[in-house]
C-alpha cells in the first residue's frame, strides 16, 4: 500500500487551494474589469496627463468619461467587430486558423502514437530527459503531453519496476512548466507575440528589437525559446535524478488493477501510421518548399524595404504541415476513412475552444476601453514614473528579475497564460520601455513574461490541469494530497525559474538576439 501523505504537504496543499479558490475564473474577472474601469473612467473623465506617443515625444492624453453618450455608442458599434474579432490584426482568428491544422494531426492519433513510439526507445537511464524533452515539445498538441505523455510515464516506469511517479512528475514538468519552450513556434508565440505587437504600437512602443530591427510577432522570442529546450531538459533530468528519485526510491506505491501496459505500447495501426507520417513530411515540406520560394518569397518594395510574405504568412504554414501529416498519419491508421472524418477533426478541435471565445470577448473589450479611455496610458504613465522616481531604470538586470518575480507569483493564483498576459502586457511593455527604452524592448518583455508564467505552472491548482494530474498520480497513491504534488515539484519550479532567468539575463548580456 502507499504511504500517508505527510501531514505538512497535506495542510500546505490545503492552503494553497483555500487562498486560490477564493479568485475567480479569468472570464469572471474581466466580466467585472469592464464595467470598473468604465466607472474609473467616469469619475477621472477630463484628466489630463502628459506621457510619451508615437516616437517617444510628450503628448499630452485626456481620460474619456466612458459613460458620455459618445463613448458609449463607440463601446457598442465596436464591441463585435473591431474590440473582439479584429483585436490584435486578429489574433483569434490566427489561433483557431493554426488550431484547425493542430487538430487534424491531433485527433488523427499523430501526437500520442509519436510520443508513444519514441519513449519505447529510450534507455531507462535517459527517460527523465527524453520525457521532459518531449513534454515541452508537445505544447504544439495542445493537450496530448497532458493526457498522454504524463500517464505513459507512469505506465513506463511502473514497467521497469520503478516508482511511477519519478516518469510522471519528469514530464509534467516538460508539459507544463516548460510549456513556453520549444523547437517549433506554436500558440504560446501567436497568442504573446501578436498581442505584445497591439500593446507595444498602442502606446507608442516601436516593435523592434534593441538593433531596431523590426520584429515578427511570431519568432521574435524565437532563439531564446529554441535554446532553453536543451538547457531546461538537463535542468529537469539533473532534478528529477537529485531530488524526486531520492525522494520516491524507498517509497511504496499501488498498481492499479485495470492497468494494462499494453494500453501505452504502438499498436499496429499506429506503426503504420507512422511510417505514412514520414511519407507525409516529405510532401509538406515540399508543398512549403514550392509557397516559400514561389508566391510567399521574400522582395524589395520600391522604396528599398525586404518584404517577407512567408514570415507574415508561418501561421498558415504551420497549420499546413501539421494538418499533411495529420492526414498521411489518420488515413494509413485507419482513423480517416473519408472526408468527413477530417473535418469532423478540425470540429471537435473547435470544440474545445469554446472557453477561449468567451474569454476573449470580455478581455478583448476590456482592453479597448482600457485603451480608449486613456487609463491603460495612465497606468503606464504611474508605473513607468514609479519606476523612474526608484531608480531601478538605471540597473536593467534588477528590472528583468522584479518583472519576472511578480509575474511568477501571479501565475500561483491566476492561472492560464492568456489571462495573465492580457492583464500584464499592455501595461508592462510600455511601462518598462519608458523606463528604460534602451533595454526593456517589447521582445524582452514577453521572453521575461514567458519564463515566469511557465516555471510556477506545477506548484499551482490554478492550472487547467492540476486536477487531472493529481488522478493519475492517485492511480499509484491514492491517498494523494495536491500538497505532496506540490512538494515534489516544487524543486522544478525553482530551478527551472533560477535557470531560465539567468539564461535570458545571458541572452541580455551578452547582447544574443532573442528572436527575428
Amino acid at each position: 500500500m502507499s504511504e500517508p501523505s505527510s501531514h505538512y504537504g497535506s495542510a500546505y496543499g490545503s492552503w494553497v487551494e483555500r487562498v486560490a479558490r477564493k479568485i475567480p475564473d479569468p472570464v469572471i474577472i474581466f466580466m467585472f474589469l469592464l464595467p470598473f474601469t468604465m466607472i474609473v473612467a467616469a469619475l477621472m473623465g477630463g484628466h489630463e496627463f502628459e506621457s510619451y506617443g508615437e516616437g517617444g515625444q510628450q503628448v499630452t492624453y485626456s481620460i474619456q468619461n466612458m459613460f458620455a453618450a459618445e463613448h458609449l455608442r463607440w463601446l457598442f458599434d465596436n464591441a463585435i467587430l473591431e474590440n473582439w474579432l479584429a483585436f490584435g490584426n486578429g489574433v483569434l482568428g490566427i489561433i483557431l486558423v493554426v488550431m484547425l491544422g493542430i487538430g487534424i494531426a491531433e485527433h488523427a492519433g499523430f501526437f500520442a502514437g509519436f510520443i508513444k513510439r519514441i519513449a519505447q526507445w529510450v534507455p531507462e537511464a535517459f527517460l527523465p530527459l527524453i520525457l521532459i524533452f518531449l513534454g515541452m515539445l508537445s505544447s504544439v498538441a495542445t493537450d496530448a503531453g497532458y493526457l498522454v505523455l504524463i500517464p505513459l510515464a507512469g505506465v513506463l516506469y511502473a514497467g521497469l519496476g520503478r516508482h511511477p511517479l519519478i516518469g510522471m512528475t519528469a514530464a509534467f514538468a516538460g508539459v507544463s512548466a516548460g510549456f513556453s519552450a520549444n523547437l517549433v513556434p506554436g500558440s504560446v508565440d501567436i497568442i504573446v507575440g501578436q498581442t505584445a505587437q497591439q500593446f507595444a504600437e498602442a502606446q507608442g512602443v516601436p516593435f523592434e528589437n534593441v538593433l531596431g530591427q523590426t520584429l515578427s510577432p511570431l519568432l521574435m522570442n524565437y532563439w531564446f525559446i529554441a535554446t532553453s529546450v536543451p538547457v531546461l531538459a538537463l535542468v529537469g533530468a539533473w532534478v528529477n535524478r537529485r531530488y524526486t528519485q531520492r525522494r520516491l526510491a524507498s517509497q511504496s506505491w499501488d498498481v492499479p488493477e485495470e492497468e494494462n501496459v499494453e494500453d501505452f505500447r504502438v499498436s499496429s495501426e499506429e506503426r503504420r501510421g507512422l511510417r505514412a507520417t514520414l511519407i507525409g513530411v516529405g510532401v509538406s515540406v515540399l508543398v512549403i518548399g514550392v509557397l516559400v520560394y514561389w508566391p510567399l518569397a521574400a522582395y524589395e518594395t520600391e522604396e528599398g524595404r525586404l518584404v517577407r510574405p512567408y514570415v507574415d504568412n508561418i501561421i498558415i504554414l504551420i497549420a499546413l504541415f501539421f494538418a499533411i501529416i495529420g492526414v498521411f498519419f489518420g488515413v494509413a491508421a485507419g482513423r480517416f476513412k473519408r472526408a468527413w472524418d477530417v473535418v469532423d477533426a478540425m470540429t471537435r478541435q473547435m470544440n474545445t475552444l469554446g472557453y477561449v471565445m468567451v474569454l476573449t470577448f470580455f478581455c478583448f473589450n476590456f482592453l479597448s476601453v482600457l485603451d480608449y479611455s486613456g487609463l491603460g496610458t495612465y497606468i503606464t504613465y504611474l508605473g513607468a514614473q514609479a519606476l523612474t522616481g526608484l531608480g531601478v531604470q538605471e540597473f536593467p538586470i534588477l528590472l528583468i528579475i522584479g518583472f519576472i518575480l511578480i509575474t511568477s507569483i501571479i501565475n500561483i493564483f491566476v492561472g492560464g497564460l492568456t489571462a495573465k498576459w492580457m492583464l500584464l502586457g499592455p501595461i508592462f511593455i510600455p511601462m518598462l520601455y519608458y523606463a528604460n527604452p534602451d533595454v526593456m524592448t517589447p521582445d524582452l518583455v514577453a521572453a521575461a513574461y514567458r519564463v515566469a508564467d511557465s516555471s510556477t505552472n506545477i506548484i499551482t491548482p490554478m492550472m487547467t490541469y492540476a486536477g487531472v494530474i493529481l488522478a493519475f498520480m492517485r492511480k499509484y497513491k491514492p491517498n494523494m494530497a495536491f500538497g505532496d504534488m506540490l512538494i515534489l515539484m516544487m524543486p522544478y519550479a525553482l530551478w527551472f525559474l533560477c535557470v531560465w532567468t539567468l539564461l535570458l539575463l545571458g541572452f541580455y548580456t551578452l547582447g544574443i538576439p532573442l528572436g527575428v
